[in-house]
Order: structure tokens, then C-alpha cells, then sequence
């Protein structure tokens, strides 16, 4: 079966939602030079991250604290359920994601767009 790809504008640059099934879903995420998503965790949803194009800096919680690293080309990241992160794209950036399928399972703590609540 075909299916269309949807593209979701974002702050930070758009979502492209290659798929999505009951299983798991599959995205690109273009970030722009300079820009972040939300410092974030997932309840339920798991997920795997692979940089495609451009730098990122990831930070990540590790052993309690935030660690950041820099990932390019071919260099990735797996995220369990409650592990915080945040992307910050050092060039263009284009990062592909597979996850569960719980799309809308974000807890924002810090956002710099004001989509964090209760922060």
C-alpha cells in the first residue's frame, strides 16, 4: 500500500512522517542550523535516532545528569522511556527516527518556543 509522507512544520524546522502504523512509526526530522527541540522524555515511547546529514549536539541523561555529545553521519542514539534529551542542530540537519508508535507522548521541560508546560 502507498503511502503519502506527512510534513509537520515545527519552530525548530519540520517532521516528516514517513510512517505510521499501530507498531511503530518512522520520521525525518530537518533541523535548522542553530536550532532545538525541547529538553524532553518519553513515558512510553521508545525510540532510535541516526543522523543523516549535518552536526547535531545531543544531550542526553546519563548516571543523573545531562551529557552532551556531537553526532554526524552514520553516528546514532537509542532513547528508552524517561530519558531526557535534546537535539540542537549545529548545521542543517536531517536525523531519522524510529519509534513506537506513540507520537504525542512528550513531556517538555524546557522549550526556548513556549510549548513546555508547567515549566
Amino acid at each position: 500500500m502507498m503511502r503519502q509522507a506527512q510534513k509537520i512544520e515545527k519552530p525548530w524546522g519540520y517532521e516528516l512522517v514517513w510512517a505510521k502504523t499501530d507498531c511503530y512509526a518512522g520520521k525525518i526530522l530537518h533541523i535548522k542550523k542553530g536550532e532545538s527541540l525541547s529538553l524532553q522524555y518519553h513515558q512510553k515511547k521508545e525510540e532510535t535516532q541516526y543522523v543523516l546529514s549535518g552536526r547535531i549536539r545531543l544531550e542526553v541523561e546519563e548516571n543523573g545528569k545531562l551529557t552532551p555529545r556531537e553526532l554526524g553521519p552514520g553516528e546514532g542514539y537509542h532513547f528508552v522511556p524517561g530519558t531526557k534529551h535534546r537535539l540542537t542542530a549545529i548545521e542543517d540537519a536531517d536525523v531519522l527516527e524510529a519509534s513506537t508508535a506513540e507520537l504525542d507522548d512528550v513531556v517538555r521541560l524546557e522549550d526556548r518556543y513556549g510549548r513546555a508546560k508547567g515549566c
